[in-house]
């Protein structure tokens, strides 16, 4: 075992798009597990859009990471050395170490994953970790799909639009998935959606309209930008929207040109009488995790419920990977297997 552990730092707040000179590089000694704790090597790194917003000191729903510190992240991890009862070294658990290679952690906020269940252990950083969770909170304590109705997902190719694509079609709902590129598209359709779109296609707006002849009762937002401008005049009476998130915009500086169109929006939701909400998981994992990970692991492991994983090798990609994941360039859940 090294003697070292590297640590990915946020060396400066982002103006705009990150680049590689907001983080930094450092070495440090290995920490040493008080009692009731343990040391954990990290095997897998998640990275998630939410990141970007901790590396912003703008308010949030989350404290931002200090310039200095260690960037925040969820990991799978091996307990090498154990202060505490019930955690052995060589057991696997999921904790939230963040971006380095080993990582102390209180022994009851680690959960212990079975390599054995038939599950892979990765599966509780996208499926059935918080992506996974978020797409079933959102989908049916805002969206609650009937039977039959309409619910449409942006970045449908992601860990979380996948996820509300597939729950949408167990519950009995269709399924519009909306993603970047053909090969994301395709996938989208392999997953069993009714109908895939392409936001980059110049015919992207007659394509939706297409696939929505009876307009939209669930939009499940992950983007804002022009998806939601495409989105938004087709959402039916009493449609539902949980917004999750806007990696459209996040790394704008300034509220984009043009007429303020906040009437039309207010107007809109009144006249409609839509339910737009913007929620946050970990105000529901206590309440709903439970119920959610005994639903959705049988689905798992029947193959009824898929992820598709992009995993980059080597933390000292971490950057990069996060950069290109705000750009779209990932494909499935992004991990970095450390």
């Amino acid at each position: 075992m090294t003697d070292e552990n590297l640590q990915v730092r946020l060396a400066s707040r982002p103006a705009g798009r990150p680049t590689a000179g907001n983080f930094t590089f450092t070495t440090e000694p290995l920490p040493v597990p008080r009692e009731g704790q343990v040391l954990l090597r990290t095997r897998y790194l998640s990275l998630d859009p939410y990141m970007r917003g901790r590396m912003s000191d703008a308010p949030s729903y989350a404290p931002p990471v200090e310039v200095g510190g260690v960037m925040v992240g969820a990991t799978i991890g091996e307990v090498v050395e154990s202060r505490a009862p019930g955690l052995e070294p060589g057991d696997v658990v999921l904790a939230y170490s963040g971006w380095q290679r080993y990582g102390v952690a209180r022994a009851d906020m680690v959960t212990r994953l079975d390599p054995a269940s038939g599950v892979p252990v990765t599966a509780a950083l996208g499926v059935l970790g918080m992506p996974g969770c978020t797409a079933y909170v959102g989908l049916t304590e805002i969206g609650q799909p009937k039977p039959g109705e309409t619910v449409v997902v942006a970045a449908a190719s992601g860990p979380v639009g996948a996820t509300v694509g597939q729950l949408a079609r167990i519950f009995g709902a269709r399924a519009v998935g909306i993603a970047g590129g053909p090969e994301k598209v395709e996938y989208v359709r392999s997953l069993g959606f009714d109908a895939a779109l392409d936001h980059r296609s110049p015919t992207f707006t007659a394509d939706l309209a297409a696939a929505t002849p009876d307009g939209i009762d669930v939009y499940f937002e992950n983007v804002g930008g022009h998806v939601w401008e495409a989105v938004f005049p087709r959402l039916n009476q009493f449609a539902r929207v949980p917004v999750c998130g806007l990696v459209a915009s996040y790394n704008a500086t300034s509220l984009p040109d043009g007429p303020d169109r906040t009437p039309l929006l207010l107007g809109t939701i009144l006249r409609k009488s839509l339910t737009v909400r913007g929620f946050i998981v970990s105000d529901f994992m206590a309440s709903h995790q439970p119920e959610f990970l005994q639903r959705a692991a049988p689905w798992v492991r029947d193959g009824s419920l898929r992820c598709r994983e992009d995993i980059v090798d080597g933390l000292e990609n971490a950057p990069e990977a996060f950069i290109g994941m705000l750009e779209g360039r990932n494909f499935g859940k992004l991990l970095v297997r450390v």
